[in-house]
């Protein structure tokens, strides 16, 4: 029950079309997060084929694919979720936020890890994609339809296909080929 509390804060405080708590039942972030909880309490115990059923059906409903093998830390928010991919290896900590278009994928070349590891307070902007068995530091900003291939340290803004750091502590650097 407090996880349904603290998503309902969440996604209060996150989404300023929501004018009711009552609204935050029709959020694709709150349906979506809640099959995923069924779906990965499932898969831990084992039960794959339900697992992923529920995952299906979630994915159905909300348009927002999270394997339920992911790992997924406290406080996740998906805006305007259409299109958000999570795969089965993906590790996401605490306080991340993606917006619609976002896959956090695999590149096809890898065996057991190949999703992402994202930090904590970790923002993704629309139609990015973070691709492989990499890691994404603390405290990043990814803009919208970069692709991440490589790791990003802590406190960086990543744009730009490849991926390139443009601030670093709120000041600019070179930009760096990620």
């Amino acid at each position: 029950m407090s996880y349904i509390k603290e998503q309902i804060a969440l996604i209060k405080k996150q989404d300023p079309s929501i004018s009711s708590t009552l609204e935050v039942f029709l959020h694709p972030s709150f349906k979506a997060l809640l099959y995923y909880k069924i779906a990965h309490r499932l898969y831990r115990k084992k039960h794959l084929f339900l697992a992923r059923l529920i995952s299906e059906r979630g994915k159905k409903k909300t348009g927002i694919e999270i394997h339920p093998g992911a790992q997924i830390g406290k406080r996740l928010f998906v805006d305007h979720g259409l299109g958000v991919v999570i795969g089965e290896t993906a590790i996401l900590g605490d306080d991340v936020t993606l917006f619609h278009g976002v896959t956090l994928g695999g590149t096809g070349k890898e065996k057991g890890k190949r999703h992402p590891t994202i930090g904590n307070r970790v923002f993704i902007g629309s139609g990015a994609k973070i691709l492989g068995n990499i890691t994404i530091g603390n405290d990043v900003k990814i803009g919208a339809n970069a692709v991440v291939l490589k790791n990003i340290p802590n406190g960086v803004t990543v744009v730009g296909i490849p991926g390139t750091i443009v601030k670093h502590n709120s000041k600019k650097v070179n930009e760096r080929e990620m």
